[in-house]
């Protein structure tokens, strides 16, 4: 059995469309010959890592794949249209689509791609708005890699129920796509990068944290433009971010023997336990003590 953590050879077994100009590959092979009518079904999918030499032009494409751009730099010639390469790009190809993929040298990228098939190929496509022949870029560039991983992990094994399982996979990486999501003009503005630094500011330190107004002032930023900066590429204010890490953080301390939902307020920066209270159900549904009665 492989090793889906690994390195193995480039060139093992890839069928023809696979580019050789890799110096580190994990890949899988389903059915490279899946049936006109099946619903939805995964044919390979993998990690490489490019060569500064990394150059692959196709005319089409046997079937319908999504890449994911993780590291590097690079470019893109799709439908006739050039992109730019980079940490967070994701685009999609298919049937009829020419693409032409180049590295740059200096900084050669690292990308995941899922190759797929049948009669739902173009709904996951539009689930995750990202029709064929299409590039979108993603908020926070490494949210995929775990779904990714798995794929392969799922794919390698080859047990039997592979190929639901990657199918139900690529759902979610779809669904994932979708939100994460940001409009193309969007990718390189200093507002994106803004926000992805305060996302990763409240991450390192929300249990210290107490409320927007010192979040903005933390990131030297005023708080309603923090705000309108999370509703933009997050969908959610920040103070709720906010919340829900504590109350996530808070639940796990709910589950320790003989904790105490005052201490777990205490614990978690509220002076009031009935304000730790009512923050914690707005979060997660129900009250810390219907919670604790849940395990």
């Amino acid at each position: 059995m492989s090793d889906p953590k690994k390195p193995k050879p480039a060139a093992a077994t890839a069928p023809e469309f696979f580019s050789r100009q890799v110096s580190e590959a994990r890949r899988f092979y389903l059915n490279l010959k899946p049936a006109k009518d099946v619903p939805l079904s995964v044919v390979s999918g993998g990690f490489e890592h490019c060569l500064p030499d990394y150059r692959i032009q196709r005319p089409t494409f046997p079937f319908f794949s999504i890449e994911y751009v993780v590291r590097g730099e690079g470019t893109l010639r799709l439908n006739h249209r050039q992109h730019k390469l980079q940490p967070g790009v994701v685009f999609s190809y298919g049937p009829g689509i020419p693409q032409t993929i180049s590295a740059n040298p200096a900084a050669a990228p690292s990308k995941y791609f899922v190759n797929f098939a049948g009669q739902q190929s173009k709904a996951i496509l539009r689930a995750c708005h990202l029709p064929v022949g299409s590039v979108s870029q993603l908020a926070l560039p490494h949210e995929l890699k775990n779904l990714f991983n798995e794929l392969i992990h799922c794919g390698q094994r080859g047990r039997p129920g592979a190929n639901k399982l990657c199918a139900k996979l690529l759902e979610c990486i779809a669904l994932r796509i979708a939100e994460s999501q940001i409009p193309d003009e969007s990718s390189e503005t200093l507002s994106l990068l803004s926000y992805q630094n305060c996302r990763k500011h409240v991450e390192e330190n929300f249990q210290r944290i107490k409320s927007l107004e010192q979040i903005a002032a933390e990131c030297h930023l005023d708080a309603a433009y923090l705000c309108r900066l999370f509703q933009r590429y997050d969908h959610q204010s920040p103070y709720k971010f906010l919340m829900r890490l504590k109350m996530n953080l808070a639940a796990e301390w709910l589950e320790q023997p003989g904790a105490l939902v005052k201490q777990v307020a205490e614990r978690a920066g509220f002076r009031d336990q009935f304000h730790f209270s009512r923050a914690f159900k707005n979060v997660l549904g129900v009250s810390p003590n219907a919670f604790r009665r849940l395990r």
